[in-house]
């Protein structure tokens, strides 16, 4: 089950990266630009601390193509969480179509691949 590694990695790296994309938007809108850039790059040294090892672990069991799959599923997942529970937005049905889109892309990526024992 080392393969699950890399993705339990990525999900973490998603929510750091998510927030410290939007969450000024949220948190620091009164700030300024400068505090709003430092703090975001502050909170994305904790998504590279998740993503890197992420890639490296995945890259052993996932292709390339594979692991980009994933990290967009992912990154789509915890964003579509990210607006509707922080950011209190509208679920939108935008969100199941561009993720009917990525698993369609998924199937692409991924038919004929068996997980690692």
């Amino acid at each position: 089950m080392r393969w699950m590694t890399p993705i339990v990695l990525l999900i973490g790296s998603n929510l750091f990266m998510t927030y410290a994309w939007y969450g000024h938007l949220k948190d620091l809108k009164g700030k300024a630009v400068f505090i709003a850039i430092v703090v975001s790059w502050a909170v994305a040294f904790f998504e590279y601390c998740l993503q890197v090892p992420a890639n490296r672990i995945g890259f052993q069991f996932f292709s390339l193509a594979q692991l980009k799959i994933i990290q967009e599923i992912i990154t789509m997942t915890v964003f579509a969480v990210f607006c509707v529970v922080y950011m209190k937005m509208p679920l939108k049905l935008d969100f199941l179509w561009a993720g009917l889109c990525l698993l369609a892309a998924s199937y692409f990526m991924f038919r004929g691949f068996t997980l690692p024992s």
